[in-house]
């Protein structure tokens, strides 16, 4: 990423106390901070996502990781809210988002902008489509889930790319973050390691001090560690690239690039906060002590079963029988004294029974916690109608809060910030999303239940308005009602008619075959344009 190295016209802005020394010494402290939380990480990870432990500690790539693992319960149930997640409030290769008019325009403004508006949201999507926005935002969801914190960087891409996004999922080893007096987490300290040719290849250009000891041994190998701290600065932010002193370095600080963003490129987002705390809390830690127990009886319930296959053995010592001389395989002829009853089996204490019940408590617990009962594959080979709006309602119901946090700390964040970054390219106008004029509109299947809710309202409203006779009928905007059902099923503006005179969008025997609709009526129609194909990816993730 060139964006920071040389601003690309962007004005540097200087402040005396965001000197390298300053930035490394902000950064130790709030490392402090963060020292409480990591072994917390680390028995999340260990237990729920032990694949992903390099988010704590470094490791050997390919190594064993799920020695110390028995029940696979937790990390099953991680990945299946991972899973609902991404389909849910991003899903890959969908419209999970649009730009609309704002409340401040006039109807015929607002369809003059329509088209336009219409043709900027696709192009951010064919960007995101482009991009690998579905594979690292899957990885953050997974360390939200596991950790109650992710983070995604979102780096403008070389000009010969297919997208001008690219992402990446850091993860919380390098990730350092404070808060602002709003429970922001605008400023962001990542500590990352990598040698000479790679530290050169991201800060073109950058002044890398020689190292006396380097040049002895010649080990080009070498890491160097760097600080990238983004910090909030008069409504924008500012970015400093320093050399750890920490790192090996002899030279002290150094500043490899600087620069400034109108956007942050670190979007920091939170599972659920807690009064008094920066980082966030997760459902796997809720479900931790039930899963470290799970993890337990499942390896105790494996050595009574050892026992019980190849037993537990006794015998006189009398003389004659020498256990270090025996091998219990077909055929084999055991010596005893006369009068001794030679090798006896002792029976297992252990009972299988009681430890299935509990360990199917415990995992139920688990898949509850995790959501996996909600969210997770459903048992039945169809469903109804009405069963896909109850279930749709259900999610919205347990991730309703969840979702209010992350439409505020990543959505709304990583689509400004990604319209920024077209806006540099100059592949899109410098608009701006303000409620006023132009306002973002979230359409992730989510997002879209409560509009259902709000359609099913009004289909219910018209059925009670035909029960009441033709004159009760009069006063329905047929035409007003028609074009607030498109926006609720976002319907493209293409296949609306424009109509010449007020009232005539829907014809009589239309309006009368949609007040005709009865309850179960109402509820296919809504499930027919509801997220089917998104839940069936969810279930099958």
């Amino acid at each position: 990423m060139n964006e920071f190295s040389n601003s690309q016209g962007e004005k540097k802005h200087e402040k005396e106390d965001l000197t390298p020394e300053h930035i490394v010494g902000r950064y130790k402290r709030a490392l402090e901070k963060r020292q409480t939380w990591e072994s917390h990480w680390r028995e999340c990870y260990d237990f729920a996502l032990p694949r992903r432990d390099g988010a704590i500690v470094s490791g050997r790539p390919g190594e064993k990781k799920t020695d110390g693992l028995f029940d696979g319960t937790a990390p099953d149930a991680v990945e299946q809210l991972a899973a609902s997640l991404i389909s849910e409030l991003t899903p890959p290769w969908a419209r999970w988002f649009g730009l609309v008019s704002g409340t401040e325009l006039s109807a015929p403004e607002a369809d003059s902008l329509g088209p336009e508006l219409e043709r900027i949201s696709t192009t951010l999507q064919s960007n995101f489509d482009k991009s690998n926005f579905a594979v690292e935002m899957h990885q953050c969801y997974l360390d939200l889930v596991t950790a109650g914190t992710a983070c995604l960087l979102l780096e403008e891409a070389p000009i010969t790319e297919s997208s001008a996004f690219r992402f990446t999922a850091v993860p919380l080893s390098q990730l350092v973050l404070e808060e602002n007096v709003n429970s922001r987490l605008d400023t962001t300290f990542r500590r990352s390691e990598m040698n000479r040719a790679k530290l050169l290849s991201r800060f073109p250009g950058a002044e890398i001090p020689e190292d006396g000891a380097l040049k002895e041994h010649g080990t080009p190998e070498k890491k160097y560690a760097v600080i990238e701290a983004v910090i909030p600065d008069d409504g924008a932010y500012t970015y400093k690239a320093i050399l750890d002193p920490d790192g090996g370095t002899s030279s002290g600080s150094s500043l490899l690039a600087e620069g400034r963003f109108t956007h942050s490129p670190f979007i920091n987002f939170r599972w659920l906060k807690a009064p008094g705390e920066i980082y966030g809390r997760s459902p796997v830690m809720k479900a931790l002590p039930d899963i470290k127990t799970a993890n337990k009886v499942v390896e105790l319930i494996l050595k009574n079963a050892s026992i019980a296959v190849t037993g537990i053995w006794q015998a006189d010592d009398d003389g004659v029988l020498n256990p270090a001389n025996i091998k219990l395989v077909p055929g084999t002829i055991i010596p005893k004294a006369v009068g001794s009853q030679g090798l006896k089996a002792l029976e297992s204490p252990g009972r299988f029974d009681v430890s299935e019940l509990v360990l199917e408590k415990l995992r139920a617990s688990i898949r509850k916690a995790l959501l996996a009962d909600k969210l997770g594959q459903i048992d039945a080979p169809r469903m109804t109608a009405t069963e896909v709006v109850e279930r749709s309602a259900e999610m919205a119901r347990l991730l309703g809060a969840t979702y209010g946090r992350l439409q505020s700390e990543l959505l709304s964040p990583l689509v400004s910030r990604s319209m920024a970054i077209l806006i540099r390219r100059g592949e899109m106008e410098d608009i701006r999303i303000d409620g006023a004029t132009i306002d973002l509109e979230y359409r992730s299947p989510l997002a879209r239940q409560q509009s259902r809710q709000d359609a099913q309202g009004v289909l219910k409203w018209i059925e009670m308005m035909s029960s009441l006779g033709s004159e009760a009928m009069a006063t329905i905007d047929q035409a007003a009602t028609a074009r607030y059902l498109a926006k609720v099923f976002s319907v493209p503006p293409d296949l609306i008619k424009e109509p010449s005179l007020p009232g005539d969008l829907l014809e009589g025997p239309a309006l009368e075959a949609l007040s005709a609709m009865g309850p179960a009526d109402e509820m296919e129609a809504l499930a027919s344009v509801g997220p089917i194909d998104e839940l069936e990816i969810s279930n099958a993730g």
